[in-house]
Protein backbone atom coordinates (compact mmCIF):
# COMPACT_ATOMS: atom_id res chain seq x y z
CA UNK A 1 0.00 0.00 0.00
CA UNK A 2 1.38 3.71 -0.97
CA UNK A 3 -0.01 6.64 0.98
CA UNK A 4 0.88 10.22 -0.37
CA UNK A 5 -0.21 12.98 1.47
CA UNK A 6 -1.47 15.53 -0.39
CA UNK A 7 -1.07 18.94 0.72
CA UNK A 8 -1.35 21.21 -2.22
CA UNK A 9 -5.58 21.09 -1.79
CA UNK A 10 -5.63 23.35 1.51
CA UNK A 11 -6.53 20.45 3.56
CA UNK A 12 -5.28 17.23 4.42
CA UNK A 13 -6.26 14.64 2.08
CA UNK A 14 -4.49 11.14 1.65
CA UNK A 15 -4.30 9.32 -1.64
CA UNK A 16 -4.35 5.56 -1.62
CA UNK A 17 -2.36 3.40 -4.11
CA UNK A 18 -1.74 -0.03 -4.53
CA UNK A 19 -0.99 -3.00 -6.86
CA UNK A 20 -3.46 -5.27 -4.97
CA UNK A 21 -6.81 -5.51 -3.95
CA UNK A 22 -7.26 -4.05 -0.12
CA UNK A 23 -10.63 -3.26 0.41
CA UNK A 24 -12.59 -6.82 0.19
CA UNK A 25 -15.13 -6.07 3.37
CA UNK A 26 -16.45 -3.51 6.00
CA UNK A 27 -13.37 -4.37 8.57
CA UNK A 28 -10.64 -4.22 5.65
CA UNK A 29 -12.09 -0.99 4.70
CA UNK A 30 -12.25 0.46 8.37
CA UNK A 31 -8.91 -0.78 8.79
CA UNK A 32 -7.37 0.89 6.00
CA UNK A 33 -9.03 3.95 6.76
CA UNK A 34 -8.10 3.62 10.30
CA UNK A 35 -4.70 3.20 9.33
CA UNK A 36 -4.30 5.89 7.01
CA UNK A 37 -5.43 8.71 9.57
CA UNK A 38 -3.35 7.60 12.11
CA UNK A 39 -0.26 7.71 9.63
CA UNK A 40 -1.16 11.31 8.05
CA UNK A 41 -3.99 12.45 10.16
CA UNK A 42 -6.13 12.76 6.85
CA UNK A 43 -9.87 11.98 7.43
CA UNK A 44 -10.65 12.30 3.29
CA UNK A 45 -9.38 9.59 1.52
CA UNK A 46 -8.40 9.50 -2.61
CA UNK A 47 -8.61 5.82 -3.00
CA UNK A 48 -7.53 3.86 -6.43
CA UNK A 49 -10.76 1.96 -7.77
CA UNK A 50 -7.97 -0.76 -8.01
CA UNK A 51 -7.73 -1.16 -4.72
CA UNK A 52 -11.66 -2.14 -4.11
CA UNK A 53 -12.75 -6.27 -4.81
CA UNK A 54 -15.63 -6.56 -7.57
CA UNK A 55 -17.79 -7.06 -4.97
CA UNK A 56 -17.81 -3.60 -3.85
CA UNK A 57 -19.55 -2.54 -7.47
CA UNK A 58 -21.95 -5.35 -7.33
CA UNK A 59 -24.72 -3.30 -5.16
CA UNK A 60 -26.76 -6.31 -4.49
CA UNK A 61 -23.52 -7.54 -1.96
CA UNK A 62 -24.51 -4.32 0.47
CA UNK A 63 -20.63 -3.96 0.34
CA UNK A 64 -20.47 -0.32 -0.92
CA UNK A 65 -23.25 0.83 1.42
CA UNK A 66 -22.07 -0.46 4.55
CA UNK A 67 -18.57 1.12 3.78
CA UNK A 68 -20.05 4.04 2.94
CA UNK A 69 -22.07 4.05 6.17
CA UNK A 70 -19.44 3.21 7.99
CA UNK A 71 -16.85 5.98 6.71
CA UNK A 72 -19.78 8.68 7.37
CA UNK A 73 -20.09 7.07 10.61
CA UNK A 74 -16.48 7.45 11.09
CA UNK A 75 -16.25 11.47 9.53
CA UNK A 76 -14.04 9.79 6.82
CA UNK A 77 -14.80 11.65 3.31
CA UNK A 78 -13.82 9.39 0.40
CA UNK A 79 -13.50 10.13 -3.50
CA UNK A 80 -12.51 6.46 -5.62
CA UNK A 81 -11.01 7.47 -8.64
CA UNK A 82 -10.96 5.40 -11.86
CA UNK A 83 -12.70 4.00 -15.17
CA UNK A 84 -16.23 3.14 -14.29
CA UNK A 85 -17.18 2.32 -18.11
CA UNK A 86 -17.28 -1.13 -18.08
CA UNK A 87 -20.20 -1.04 -15.49
CA UNK A 88 -23.32 -1.27 -16.85
CA UNK A 89 -25.46 -1.73 -13.82
CA UNK A 90 -28.36 0.88 -13.83
CA UNK A 91 -28.21 0.49 -9.65
CA UNK A 92 -25.04 1.15 -9.57
CA UNK A 93 -24.94 3.50 -12.09
CA UNK A 94 -27.88 5.56 -9.87
CA UNK A 95 -25.70 5.28 -6.37
CA UNK A 96 -22.46 6.80 -8.13
CA UNK A 97 -25.01 9.58 -9.26
CA UNK A 98 -26.15 9.99 -6.24
CA UNK A 99 -22.91 9.77 -4.18
CA UNK A 100 -21.46 12.64 -6.63
CA UNK A 101 -24.26 14.96 -5.58
CA UNK A 102 -23.72 14.92 -2.16
CA UNK A 103 -20.81 15.74 -0.02
CA UNK A 104 -19.39 12.76 1.72
CA UNK A 105 -18.33 10.22 -0.87
CA UNK A 106 -17.17 10.50 -4.90
CA UNK A 107 -16.74 8.59 -7.74
CA UNK A 108 -14.46 9.87 -10.49
CA UNK A 109 -12.16 9.52 -13.52
CA UNK A 110 -8.90 10.90 -12.36
CA UNK A 111 -6.94 11.27 -9.07
CA UNK A 112 -6.70 15.10 -8.87
CA UNK A 113 -10.21 15.32 -9.46
CA UNK A 114 -10.79 13.00 -6.28
CA UNK A 115 -8.63 15.41 -4.99
CA UNK A 116 -10.43 18.60 -5.82
CA UNK A 117 -13.83 16.92 -5.02
CA UNK A 118 -12.42 16.69 -1.44
CA UNK A 119 -11.07 19.88 -1.11
CA UNK A 120 -14.21 21.63 -2.48
CA UNK A 121 -12.93 23.12 -5.39
CA UNK A 122 -14.70 21.20 -7.74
Amino acid sequence: MNIEHLKEYGTDIAAVTSETVLITDVPSALDLAMSVKYKTSATKLVLDKRIFCEDFFLLSTGIAGEILQKFINYHIKAAIYGDYSRYTSKPLKDFIYESNNGKDFFFVSTKEEAAEKLSGIA
